[in-house]
């Protein structure tokens, strides 16, 4: 796969099952962790089963409240869940605190289903500042690599991803990428991978280079795809391929795919064609970023750096390579570069917003 590194430094953007915590707009408590502005997907079209029991999500005052795709996770509301796990939810507006607790006498929130919107873009907030109760043990969350996963907080509502919510209910979660389902049930294991459409960070694994010419242990081209679909938390229904080819690249057999989705999301991938690791990661999603809001101040170079690390789990402030803020494609901009344990991670982030613009993930065995 041949690109400069220019435009290599200028891919990949954030891409969650949830419920209503409270109406009305969270003020930050004094000396908290600053939320962390990120571009999500409202998803009405998702279908969340409980127990064999199609549900939807209502807020407080009765508006629906739908799934939210983040970063290749499905997030729910948190009132709604503790409805449904039977327990009072409590918001402390002074330490920023929910509270999942105690026997609910109330009945669940009914509401009125909102059948005109559709799926579409929003700007949402992590809130690494809240915290989250449950039976008085303060619980932090991680998805099935170990990270740590935040609240994510939208229009006046806290949501969690779908692997919290399973391990609050102590139910198994699955993922039926066909008919887009999100199940919560008590049979098989406590979690399963649920999150297996969300895009994980990838470990290379360094190989012997094959003989030109020889074929022997090489995964097929659809194994190639399959993978790249799964790192990508994506299915055969929802995109579009434009190549999977097998190349050499480096001395190294390859195989280059790349797809885009109906919003115009390019992906391109590189997978070692003998071990089926993926050598190159690039997603661009410039496509579908809003203006630049230029109101307030710029977020600063070591927020930045702060929202980067975030997205690299086990890196410190010292795997940063290079940070600097730049204007590039009619907007200002931070470049972060972090080199952590065989790869290469480059983000551009919004100066203002903090949001993830692009982010390309590369090894460093290239």
């Amino acid at each position: 796969m041949t690109m400069n590194k220019k435009n290599l430094s200028r891919r990949l953007g954030a891409l969650a099952l949830s419920a209503t915590l409270l109406t009305g707009m969270f003020t930050l408590g004094a000396g908290a962790a600053s939320p962390i502005g990120v571009t999500a997907q409202l998803s009405p079209q998702l279908t969340i089963v409980v127990d064999g029991v199609s549900r939807d999500f209502y807020t407080v005052n009765g508006t629906e409240a739908h799934p939210i795709l983040y970063n290749g996770t499905t997030y729910l509301p948190v009132r709604a869940i503790g409805e449904l796990m039977g327990k009072n939810v409590n918001w402390d507006q002074s330490t920023l605190t929910v509270t999942i607790g105690g026997t609910r006498t109330t009945a669940v929130t009914a509401g009125t289903p909102d059948t005109t919107t559709q799926k579409q873009q929003i700007s949402a907030n992590l809130r690494p500042d809240f915290t989250i109760v449950v039976d008085n043990v303060t619980t932090t969350f991680r998805d099935v690599n170990g990270n740590v996963v935040y609240p994510l907080l939208y229009n006046g509502s806290t949501y969690l991803p779908v692997r919290a919510i399973g391990e609050l209910m102590g139910k198994s979660v699955a993922w039926d990428g066909a008919t887009g389902t999100v199940t919560l049930s008590k049979e098989g294991s406590l979690v399963t991978d649920a999150d297996s459409f969300q895009p994980t960070k990838p470990t290379p694994t360094p190989t012997p280079t094959p003989t030109p010419g020889t074929t022997a242990g090489t995964i097929t081209a659809e194994q190639a795809k399959t993978i790249a679909l799964n790192h990508a938390g994506l299915n055969s229904s929802q995109v579009t391929f434009v190549k999977a080819k097998l190349d050499w690249e480096d001395g190294k057999r390859v195989y280059e795919v790349e797809f885009y989705t109906a919003n115009y999301e390019e992906y391109d991938y590189e997978i070692d064609a003998s071990t089926g690791a993926v050598l190159h990661f690039d997603y661009d999603a410039e496509s579908y970023s809003p203006p630049q809001n230029t109101t307030g101040a710029m977020i600063g170079v070591e927020q930045a750096k702060r929202i980067a690390l975030n997205q690299v789990a086990g890196a410190t402030a010292s795997h940063v390579r290079k940070a600097y803020q730049d204007y590039d494609d009619g907007r200002w901009v931070y470049e972060v570069e972090i080199v952590y344990n065989a790869m290469e991670y480059d983000f551009e982030i919004d100066a203002y917003s903090g949001n993830i613009i692009s982010r390309d993930i590369d090894s460093i065995y290239d």
